[in-house]
C-alpha cells in the first residue's frame, strides 16, 4: 500500500504530478489542490467467460408515477442504479425529484430525500405545494457523505434522492465543499452504497457559468444515466433529456410546463401549446420530430425596415440556418433582405433548430417580405439546399400524421422522400424552395 500526492483541478477536475498556479486545461489561477490517494498493488484471479454462455438478464423497472420521466427513463427506475440530474438554478430540479418521490409514496414505496442545501420545513413547505404530503415520504438532512451512505445502507427503499451531490462533503478530506474531489468522493461512495442496497438512486447536479455539469467529468462515468432538464427561467416549458442511459435509449424528450404548483406534464404538447391561428403574413406551421414524439410548431417572421446596420436575430430556431436562407432566398428566389431588419422565432416555447424546419423558416419569411399569408391549414416541411432545392427530411410519414391530426389539409413535401398515404390531407410535392412558395401563395394565401 503506497500513499501519495496529486494534484488536481477543483474546477475542471484535471491531474497534474505538481502543483502549478494555473490549471492548463481550464486556464483558471490558483484552482489546483493537493489531496492524497492510496494505491494497493496486488494480483487477482480473473476468469474469462464466452459471451454466447452469458444468459440475458431482464432490467427490472419501478415506474416513478411522472409519466414524462418514465419516457425518458425507457420505463422507470433500476434498482441500484444512479441517475444524475441536473440544469440551471431554478429551472425545477428539485421540484421534479419532489413530484417523483411523492408520486412513489403514494403508492406506499419506501422513499427518502436528503436534503443537504434546505432544511426539513423547507422542504416540507415545497411539498405540500402539490397536495397532501404522504406519510412515506420522508426527508433527511444532512451534508455529510458518511451519514448518506449509512441511510442507504440501513435498508432497500424504492428511490432515494440527494438534493444536492455538490453540497455533500467528507471531513475527512481537506479540499473545500463543492470541489472535484469532494464531489467524487461523494459519488462513489453515494453509488456504491446504493449499488450494495438496491436502492435507485437520484442525484441533483448543478451546472457551471458555461451551462454545463458542475464538478469531475468522471461524475457522467460513475451514474448509469444523466438527465437534463432545459428551459429558461422566465418562460414556462421544461425539456427533459437524457444524454447518456445504460438501459436504454438517449433519444426521448419529455416536456413539462412550470406553474403555480410544480410541474405539469404536458402529454399533447402540439394542442397545448397552441395560440391563436392569426391570418397574417409571417406565420408558418411545421412539424419536428424528437424522439419518438412529434410537435406541430409555429414558425413566425417579422421584417422591417432598417435605420441603420441591419440585424439578423433568431430565437428557438438556428442563427445559422436563417442567414443560410435569407442567402437562398435572395439568390434563387428574388426575395431581397438586404435593406430589411429580419427577426424569426417559434411560438409556443418548443425550439425548432433541425433542418426539417427550413421550408417553413424560408416562407415565413419569404411571406413576410412579399405581404401574404400563409393558410393556418397548411403545414411546411423539408431541408433547403444552397441551390434552393428542398431535401427529403426523415420521418415524414409521422410528421405529416401529426400534421393531419391537429387539422391541417395541405402539406408542402420536397419532391423526394417516402411518404405513406394520410387521410385528410393533401400532399403538395415541390422540387425547389420557388416552387414551395408558389403554392403556399396558390392555396389559401391571401394579400
Amino acid at each position: 500500500m503506497k500513499t501519495h500526492a496529486l494534484y488536481v483541478c477543483r474546477l475542471c477536475g484535471t491531474n497534474t504530478p505538481r502543483w502549478q498556479g494555473r490549471c492548463a486545461t481550464c486556464d483558471q489561477w490558483n484552482s489546483i489542490d493537493e489531496v492524497y490517494a492510496t494505491t494497493t498493488h496486488r494480483s487477482e484471479g480473473v476468469v474469462t467467460t464466452s459471451l454466447r454462455d452469458v444468459a440475458d438478464e431482464d432490467v427490472a423497472l419501478t415506474p416513478s408515477g411522472v409519466g414524462e420521466l418514465d419516457r425518458v427513463l425507457g420505463g422507470g427506475f433500476v434498482a441500484g442504479s444512479t441517475t444524475l440530474l441536473y440544469g440551471e438554478p431554478g429551472v425545477g430540479k428539485s421540484t421534479l425529484a419532489l413530484m417523483t418521490l411523492r408520486a412513489l409514496a403514494l403508492r406506499d414505496a419506501d422513499v427518502l430525500l436528503v436534503a443537504s442545501e434546505e432544511s426539513a420545513s423547507q422542504v416540507a413547505q415545497r411539498a405540500r405545494r402539490f397536495g397532501e404530503v404522504p406519510r412515506g415520504l420522508a426527508v433527511a438532512t444532512t451534508t455529510s457523505v458518511r451519514a448518506g451512505a449509512q441511510l442507504l445502507h440501513e435498508r432497500r427503499r424504492t428511490l432515494c434522492v440527494v438534493d444536492s451531490i455538490s453540497a455533500m462533503s467528507d471531513d475527512t478530506l481537506s479540499s473545500a465543499v463543492g470541489s472535484v474531489p469532494q464531489i467524487r468522493n461523494a459519488a462513489e461512495r453515494l453509488c456504491s452504497a446504493a449499488k450494495a442496497s438496491g436502492t435507485a438512486l437520484l442525484l441533483i447536479g448543478h451546472v457551471t457559468k458555461d451551462g454545463e455539469l458542475a464538478g469531475p467529468r468522471a461524475l457522467e462515468h460513475l451514474v448509469d444515466t444523466v438527465v437534463r432538464i432545459e428551459g429558461e427561467r422566465q418562460g414556462t416549458i421544461r425539456l427533459l433529456r437524457a444524454q447518456k442511459h445504460r438501459f436504454g435509449s438517449t433519444g426521448e424528450v419529455g416536456i413539462f410546463e412550470m406553474v403555480g404548483d410544480g410541474l405539469r406534464e404536458l402529454l399533447d404538447a402540439s394542442r397545448s401549446l397552441r395560440g391563436a391561428q392569426l391570418d397574417v403574413p409571417g406565420v408558418v406551421l411545421t412539424v419536428t420530430n424528437d424522439g419518438s414524439r412529434s410537435f406541430l410548431v409555429e414558425i413566425q417572421a417579422l421584417v422591417a425596415h432598417a435605420s441603420g446596420a441591419t440585424r439578423r436575430v433568431a430565437y428557438q430556431v438556428s442563427s445559422q440556418r436563417l442567414s443560410l436562407l435569407l442567402a437562398v432566398l435572395e439568390s434563387r428566389c428574388g426575395v431581397d433582405t438586404s435593406a430589411l431588419d429580419v427577426f424569426a422565432a417559434t411560438a409556443g416555447g418548443l425550439a425548432a433548430n433541425e433542418p426539417g424546419v427550413d421550408v417553413a423558416l424560408a416562407l415565413a419569411v419569404a411571406s413576410a417580405v412579399m405581404g401574404f399569408a400563409v393558410a393556418p391549414t397548411v403545414v411546411a416541411l423539408g431541408e433547403v439546399g444552397l441551390a434552393g432545392e428542398l431535401r427529403p427530411v426523415s420521418g415524414l410519414t409521422r410528421r405529416v400524421g401529426e400534421a393531419s391530426r391537429l387539422g391541417a389539409t395541405v402539406v408542402i413535401v420536397p419532391s423526394d422522400g417516402d411518404l405513406e398515404d394520410v387521410a385528410g390531407v393533401t400532399v403538395l410535392r415541390c422540387s425547389s424552395l420557388v416552387e414551395a412558395i408558389d403554392a403556399a401563395q396558390r392555396v389559401g394565401g391571401s394579400r
